[in-house]
């Protein structure tokens, strides 16, 4: 990185940080996300400057660097989203978001490749290939369709919170088979390598490798704390672990997202649907509130970086209804077709298919792809279609999510007191059909 363009990212980094600080009041009553105003902070400062900020040219020079910066902040994020969940060890639980980040995936990214081969000038494994670099929804940019802490039962919250922790890692078996069907990765024989190592050892070995990290740290964790140990320094363990288990799935090449994922899910307790011990519950407060704030933090780089970025967009209008279609088409029908069991209420999908949110994951697999060797034109407009979809969506998504999530939870407030007066006049009242199942015994009503 050329000196010029380190100091302009710290003038401009700085000067947001400390504007939001200043203007968190008014920001909070504002009906759009914290980070629809990055983006358009970034961009108009990247294209009105003067003197003008350097280019951030993803095509050619600054791949490497995007990859590294976007791949730090899912991995913070991710284990961010690992602490704050807690959910059943059961099927019924798993099923929405894991069918989600699973045939979900593939059908976006065998509708999105189809439209991409419809209206842009690629040819069919490119398409396909942006299709994949869209194919995951983002962990860093939905914070306001989360959970909102380990307590929160919402079935819609959990499914889109798990859902975009899991299809980061569920996504790169996509993007390598795209990169292959391009002559720029290695499938093997009959693709055997991609569906046994890229796959099957990938996915599953990031799941295994990060439970073990989880449950072996937060035993040794336990035990300073049973012995009346200082917990203090939260932090170290928070970024100790990220890396400790970030290193070893690249080591044993496992899938480091869902590797720091699954790590969270399980430090200080067996399993995700377990609350930490009572003497360790301090802790994962506070580690909890560590990585709240590392979310912050990384919402508003990332944001801004690609705000700036957008200057390098080739607007057409084939990338304008792309970008539309990728949203309002494609993942409202692939929501449909992946949750064809109907795991949640038809209002709870209804909004899953709408917060379909793109961002850093996406930008993550645009770098790597620029790294593996896609380059020319294919590659201006790579990053053309990748960036336009993710602006939309951070627009389209940013000002929709406050009134439609403060009428979901107007719709449940109405549940809630019905209940109430059920339990006063001695009726029996069935599970919320709006909420996670707390027993793992039982089946939440259809």
């Amino acid at each position: 990185m050329d000196m010029s363009l380190l100091c302009a990212s710290f003038l401009l980094v700085g000067a947001v940080l400390v504007a939001m600080a200043l203007a968190e009041p008014w920001v909070r009553r504002l009906p759009l996300s914290p980070a629809l105003i990055y983006l358009i902070v970034g961009w108009v400062m990247a294209t009105v400057a003067v003197p003008p900020l350097p280019g951030l040219d993803l095509a050619h020079k600054h791949a490497g660097l995007v990859r590294v910066l976007s791949e730090l902040a899912v991995l913070l994020s991710l284990f961010a989203i690992g602490l704050k969940i807690r959910i059943p060890a059961n099927w019924q639980a798993w099923r929405a978001p894991v069918l989600l980040a699973t045939s979900g995936v593939v059908w976006t990214w065998l509708l999105g490749g189809a439209l991409a081969w419809l209206l842009l000038p690629l040819s069919l494994p490119m398409a396909l290939l942006l299709a994949a670099i869209l194919a995951p929804t983002d962990p860093v940019l939905a914070s306001d369709v989360q959970v909102h802490d380990a307590s929160d039962r919402d079935a819609l919250r959990m499914s889109l919170t798990v859902e975009g922790a899991l299809n980061d890692g569920t996504a790169a078996p996509l993007v390598l088979l795209s990169l292959g069907f391009l002559g720029l990765h290695e499938l093997g024989d009959h693709a055997l390598r991609w569906a046994l190592v890229d796959t099957a050892w990938s996915l599953c070995g990031g799941v295994a490798l990060g439970a073990a990290c989880g449950r072996g740290i937060g035993h040794l964790m336990l035990r300073r704390v049973r012995s009346g140990s200082s917990t203090e320094w939260d932090e170290l363990l928070y970024l100790g672990t990220i890396g400790l288990t970030s290193g070893l799935a690249q080591w044993l090449a496992v899938s480091g997202f869902l590797a720091v994922f699954a790590a969270g899910a399980t430090l200080l307790r067996h399993h995700p649907a377990a609350s930490p011990a009572p003497e360790a519950q301090p802790l994962g407060h506070q580690l909890r509130a560590f990585g709240a704030r590392c979310e912050r933090l990384v919402e508003v780089l990332m944001v801004l970086l690609i705000g700036a970025a957008m200057t390098r967009v080739q607007w057409s209008l084939g990338v304008l209804l792309f970008a539309l279609a990728m949203l309002v088409v494609v993942r409202p029908v692939s929501v449909v077709l992946g949750l064809l069991p109907r795991p949640l209420p038809r209002g709870q999908r209804g909004l899953v298919a709408w917060f379909g949110i793109r961002g850093v994951g996406s930008l993550l697999y645009l770098a790597m792809a620029l790294q593996m060797g896609v380059k020319g034109e294919a590659a201006e407009r790579l990053v053309s279609a990748t960036l336009a979809c993710i602006a939309l969506s951070i627009g389209v998504h940013g000002v929709s999510a406050t009134p439609l999530m403060g009428s979901y939870q107007r719709r449940r407030e109405q549940w809630d007191r019905r209940r109430d007066r059920r339990l006063q006049m001695g009726r029996a009242v069935p599970a919320s059909p709006l909420d996670v199942e707390e027993d793992p015994g039982r089946l939440p009503p259809r």
